[in-house]
């Protein structure tokens, strides 16, 4: 009676186990049925039914399935900005799929592919490729907006108020202490340094730059050409390069541009 009763469990617990591994054979059957094979295709390349991040290839009349690089997502053949991948924020390229792969991340990079905020400031991003971070610079009064992953007009941007410097007029010029050739320009209520042109003095009054003398300014001498000074024209004035610039906000004091409400740091899976 012991020796039926093993068998009898023996008997079932196969009989388990067999079912169990036809279950999973009809279930990768049916995934299998859902995926389009890359080689019944014109092109031999295909987006992964299930996840967005991977794509399949016809190699050798067999399909293979393959990762995009971390961070970008598949965009189709020839498309995107590297082995058919883009970012994923350029088009639903995730409706209804998910991502395969969870973040690598290195200095400065959430993943290895993308464009990130600036840690402390609001007018630099980083582009990172294959992991290496590049640091970038919005000009013109612009500011980096995390949400179009672009430089954008201050005022479509959240958390990043006005430098006190630019409180009275965001586009305007304010005076640079005793100085009587260099002036701040504020920019989308960022303050840029400049400077007049040769034989021309910042007028205090008018608040830009003109024939002296003024009331503060007697007529200068030929001022040395800065290094790394570059030509604007706005205002008849130069704009300094990013460098000197940072240079100069040292030299003279000025805080950066304060943060507020801005969360920089992101949450990782």
């Amino acid at each position: 009676m012991l020796q039926l009763r093993s068998v009898s469990t023996f008997t079932i617990a196969t009989f388990l186990m067999v079912l169990s591994a036809v279950a999973i054979v009809v279930v990768a059957q049916q995934l299998k049925a859902n995926q389009e094979d890359p080689c019944k295709v014109k092109g031999r390349v295909v987006g992964d039914v299930t996840h967005c991040d991977r794509y399949w290839e016809c190699v050798n009349n067999q399909p293979e399935l393959y990762d995009c690089p971390n961070g970008l997502v598949f965009a189709g053949k020839h498309r995107g900005v590297t082995e058919g991948c883009d970012y994923p924020w350029r088009a639903n390229y995730c409706d209804g799929k998910q991502l395969a792969n969870g973040p690598i991340s290195t200095e400065h990079c959430d993943w290895l592919y993308g464009i990130f905020g600036h840690e402390t400031s609001c007018t630099r991003y980083w582009t990172c490729w294959n992991g290496t971070a590049t640091e970038q610079l919005c000009i013109g009064g612009l500011l980096y907006n995390e949400n179009a992953h672009s430089c954008d007009w201050p005022e479509n941007v959240d958390g990043c108020q006005k430098h006190p410097l630019c409180n009275d007029d965001a586009n305007g010029n304010v005076p640079l202490g005793k100085s009587c050739n260099r002036y701040w320009q504020c920019q989308g209520g960022y303050p840029r340094l400049q400077r007049c042109p040769a034989m021309l003095v910042f007028d205090r009054h008018s608040l830009r730059c003109v024939v002296p003398p003024t009331e503060e300014c007697d007529i200068p001498t030929t001022p040395l050409p800065l290094d790394g000074e570059i030509e604007n024209n706005v205002n008849g004035g130069g704009q300094l390069a990013k460098d000197e610039q940072e240079r100069k906000f040292a030299n003279e004091g000025v805080p950066p541009l304060p943060l507020q409400g801005k969360n920089f740091q992101r949450a990782r899976n």
